[in-house]
């Protein structure tokens, strides 16, 4: 096999190259010297053999009958001399070329255009491999550092280089040269000899990555990560959910005695994390997330514009708050709630009275406040437990709350905790309203009998008298049954 095939292999096999990207490699090059040896490459043909072992340049030249084109014409009786004497005036024929006898200066442009034919052809391939790969984790070396940047070295002979901004990086992590570093790819830039992986050490993607490494229910979509806010390097919130009732998200995020969670931790240098459960009730959801601090009551304060009161313990107050209010920011933003921490003394002091908490509880869920009666209809309710509990003959906001105060539910594939987060549905979305008789003034009451006397004396029956001698009379008669006077009667 020639050099030329040796070559051509090695792009292929070990640099990566595909076999069309070489081909138009050699090609624009060997075009490249020809145009700078005869100043012109529309006439240049270039060939490959069929198994890539050779490739070859050819000049097209019309054949004539006097030339005046050297680069692009032939004479009649030298053609006949390459091509025998079938060819005839007019006729187009490949005479080839060697390029050892090109121009020294063609050589070298063909060889600086086939080495940037080679750098781009590598730099779009390794574009098009990284920009699919935005999103995953990648583990690299810190190489050097300018200007509080981070270069890293990722391999491949510096082809690939990773580079981690100031911005991207996690606020109390410090590197020296040679550290290990694993990141999330945000981003991928050509350079001039290759590419660069723009990095992050602060993206909440990176937390949710590493967490769905350690933990396989995440990665088996038995667990589901529902939310992630970070402050990188000081604390992150993670809100998770599950699929089957009987898996614990939250254990399962943090295993057995914080195995799992502790692996996280480590990965991101000792960043605290809190895990806790996802709910659609937004005070049950804001009360999660205001962990570690344990929240006594949430009332929503204004639905419409997300806004809710969190009312805790003296003991809980900085807790909940957190170091320069970043806990109570982070709950912020994973609720997506602007949450006011308040104390039991401090919200004492407040008009509570003024809130209607059951109006804006329903408020989230429905634009048009209905009244509801079934526990179906329940905000958050578990669609399975309330359709078991219905066949089970309890349906209706009052056959559940006797039942649950008297302890008699016994529902098969309902738990304890089912029935428990369906009475606290209740007493936080539903108001019991018992009718009223009403009430009745001393006038109301007057205006009352007289006209239940009036309507007696309607129904009394009328007496009519004989008008000449005062007989007592009926409307049947025509004559008086006394006097014999004759009489009618008409209606006013």
């Amino acid at each position: 096999m020639s050099e030329m095939a040796e070559a051509i292999r090695a792009l292929i096999s070990e640099k990566g190259y595909s076999e069309d990207s070489v081909k138009q490699t050699i090609e624009k090059a060997l075009k490249a010297a020809y145009k700078r040896t005869y100043g012109d490459d529309e006439n240049a043909i270039v060939k490959f053999s069929d198994d890539m072992s050779d490739v070859s340049i050819y000049s097209r030249k019309v054949v004539v009958d006097g030339v005046y084109d050297p680069v692009k014409e032939i004479e009649l009786e030298d053609a006949r001399k390459l091509a025998g004497d079938e060819v005839e005036e007019g006729d187009e024929i490949d005479i080839l070329e060697d390029p050892k006898t090109f121009d020294r200066s063609a050589v070298t442009v063909g060889k600086q255009t086939a080495h940037q034919g080679l750098n781009e052809t590598y730099k779009t391939s390794l574009m098009n491999e990284y920009k699919d790969k935005i999103g995953e984790m990648i583990i690299g070396y810190h190489q050097r550092e300018r200007n509080g940047n981070i270069f890293v070295d990722l391999g491949n002979a510096g082809r690939i280089e990773g580079f981690l901004p100031t911005k991207f990086q996690s606020k109390l992590e410090v590197y020296e040269k040679g550290d290990r570093i694993k990141a999330l790819i945000v981003d991928v830039k050509p350079t001039n000899t290759g590419i660069q992986l723009v990095l992050s050490r602060s993206d909440t993607k990176l937390v949710s990555s590493i967490l769905e490494k350690e933990v396989p229910e995440i990665a088996d979509g038995t667990v589901e990560i529902n939310r992630i806010v970070r402050d990188a390097g000081y604390r992150t919130k993670i809100a998770v959910s599950s699929a089957r009732e009987e898996v614990d998200p939250v254990g399962a995020c943090v295993g057995l005695r914080g195995v799992r969670i502790q692996n996280v931790i480590r990965e991101l240098m000792n960043e605290k994390i809190d895990v806790l459960k996802w709910d659609a009730d937004p005070a049950v959801f804001i009360k999660n997330a205001l962990s570690p601090a344990q929240v006594e009551r949430v009332i929503i304060t204004d639905a419409d514009k997300k806004q809710a009161l969190a009312i805790v313990e003296d003991s809980q107050f900085s807790l909940a708050i957190g170091r320069q209010g970043q806990n109570v920011r982070l709950a912020n933003r994973l609720c997506d709630w602007n949450i006011d921490v308040k104390t039991i003394e401090q919200a004492e002091e407040l008009d509570l009275s003024s809130f209607n908490t059951v109006q804006n509880a329903r408020n989230l869920f429905n634009d048009d406040v209905e009244e509801i009666s079934k526990i179906s209809e329940l905000p958050g309710v578990d669609t399975e437990v309330a359709e078991l509990l219905k066949a089970a003959g309890i349906e209706e906001f009052q056959d559940f709350v006797e039942a649950y105060d008297n302890g008699t539910i016994n529902v098969e594939g309902v738990s304890k905790e089912a029935l428990d987060k369906i009475n606290q549905l209740i007493n936080e979305n539903v108001e019991f309203v018992e009718e009223e008789e009403p009430e009745t003034t001393a006038e109301a009451a007057a205006e009352e009998t007289q006209a239940e006397e009036t309507e007696a004396a309607a129904e009394e029956e009328e007496e009519y008298f004989c008008p000449e001698c005062g007989a007592k009379i009926t409307l049947d008669m025509t004559h008086c049954p006394k006097c014999g006077v004759e009489f009618e009667f008409e209606e006013e």
